[in-house]
């Protein structure tokens, strides 16, 4: 089974390639705060403070998306898989050998992903530490200690969440009959999982939560980062409960877009198919909405801070505050962009066939082309909707607690020179994504 499944693989390797940079990528950011947690256990005062901070409250929120990020791209992979399954097993193939067979692939790819990330993470883990010595945080005394706990530590927590996502995936991709599921690969789930509803709501929650804790609260405290400590979460979170339940939220708030653009043979395919493939498109959307929700958060958090902190005697530590929220956005953001790339790419590559049938149908190259990319419009424009609501769940917070009032003073202009960014990368990764696939004649 474990050679079936290895040589398995070559036959899809777009697929294989969107779990491995999931789980590469996923593992050097989880191990890189991990480590900076191990080295705070060596050491102690201040600087044992600082390096729990950033390695446990700071990493969590990185480690939130991540661990999504991942179960996403290693679920959706699975679950693009239901027709071929449905055949293996109208050949003789038991569910449980098809469950082996799709968790052996899973894991082979997702091993070797988090061996190499772990490595990465060891550089970027001393990177890190580096910065907080250079910024003031982490004395010269102390040494970085982060090492194999950390990053196995690391390694097996994305592997789990992996493997979790790929089991899950394939238990629905053998329930009922083979002859189901061949004709329920394509098809909308009627519903959601309760279970998905009930994460989904609950991230999104404690987001609304922290801010309403912001307001009433911490921001009257005498600390004045108390503020950014609740609110600066607070964004991630909603926007990753949000992405969780971004089939529902596609399905509602792409419907509307058939009067936009369905008057064109393009618009209206596009349009159709964001309803209809809610459940795939959602893997695309989920990155958009996080990169959203915690690049526009966290930079108009940074210039609130910047704006309102006229303390001389805070101004040094909220400096450094700010270039580590920099750094963690930073981080965050690329992964996430990564992922939106990444879900493109598996996505286009799984609807080849459909595309194919589609010009075989009459329709030009141009046309089937300008719906995939019409749809990756409709995905941006939810996605960047939900996250920017997501974001003020930071914004609208602090700046409440800064005295700025619920609109921020400043720099009004970012948010849309975001949006527009995260708009062009989305567009850009279908435009590249269905290039490749419809490459050739409809008969190839």
């Amino acid at each position: 089974m474990t050679g079936l499944a290895l040589r398995s693989l070559r036959h899809r390797p777009t697929a294989a390639t969107a779990t491995f940079l999931a789980v590469l990528l996923g593992t050097a950011l989880i191990g890189s705060f991990a480590m900076l947690a191990e080295t705070a256990f060596h050491t102690s005062g201040d600087d044992r403070e600082s390096l729990m901070i950033m390695g446990t409250v700071v990493g969590g929120w990185g480690s939130a998306i991540v661990l999504y990020a991942v179960a996403s791209t290693a679920g959706i992979t699975a679950t693009q898989r239901s027709a071929e399954t449905g055949l293996l097993r109208t050949i003789g193939a038991t569910p449980r050998q098809v469950r082996r067979l799709i968790g052996r692939e899973s894991f082979a790819v997702s091993l070797v992903a988090a061996v190499l990330g772990s490595g990465i993470a060891l550089g970027g883990g001393r990177a890190l530490f580096a910065l907080l010595r250079e910024g003031g945080m982490v004395s010269a005394a102390t040494d970085f200690d982060g090492g194999l706990i950390a990053l196995s530590a690391a390694a097996v927590l994305v592997l789990l969440a992996a493997m979790a996502a790929t089991t899950i995936a394939g238990l629905r991709a053998t329930r009922g009959s083979a002859l189901a599921s061949l004709r329920e690969a394509d098809l909308e789930p009627r519903r959601m999982h309760w279970w998905r509803i009930v994460v989904g709501g609950l991230l999104a929650a404690y987001g609304v939560v922290t801010a309403v804790i912001t307001v009433t609260v911490t921001g009257d405290s005498e600390d004045p980062y108390a503020a950014m400590a609740t609110s600066g979460a607070a964004s991630i979170y909603a926007g990753v409960g949000l992405a969780v339940l971004a089939p529902w939220l596609l399905r509602r708030l792409a419907a509307p877009a058939v009067a936009l653009v369905g008057w064109t043979p393009s618009g209206h395919l596009a349009a159709h198919n964001a309803v209809r493939r809610s459940h795939l498109l959602a893997g695309v959307l989920a990155p958009v909405i996080v990169l959203t929700s915690a690049a526009v958060g966290t930079l108009m958090l940074v210039g609130i801070d910047n704006r309102t902190m006229h303390d001389p005697a805070q101004k040094e530590a909220g400096e450094l505050i700010n270039m580590l929220n920099y750094v963690v956005t930073g981080m965050i953001s690329l992964f996430a962009a990564i992922m939106v790339v990444n879900a493109f790419a598996a996505a286009i590559a799984h609807r080849r066939a459909e595309l194919r049938r589609l010009r075989l149908a009459g329709a030009s190259r141009a046309q089937a082309r300008g719906s995939i990319v019409v749809e990756a419009g409709i995905v941006a424009g939810v996605g960047i909707i939900v996250g920017l609501l997501a974001s003020l769940t930071t914004i609208v917070p602090f700046a409440i607690a800064r005295d700025e009032g619920v609109v921020p003073d400043g720099q009004l202009w970012l948010p849309p020179l975001i949006a527009a960014g995260i708009a062009l990368l989305t567009l850009g990764s279908a435009r590249g994504a269905v290039q490749k696939v419809t490459r050739g004649t409809a008969l190839q």
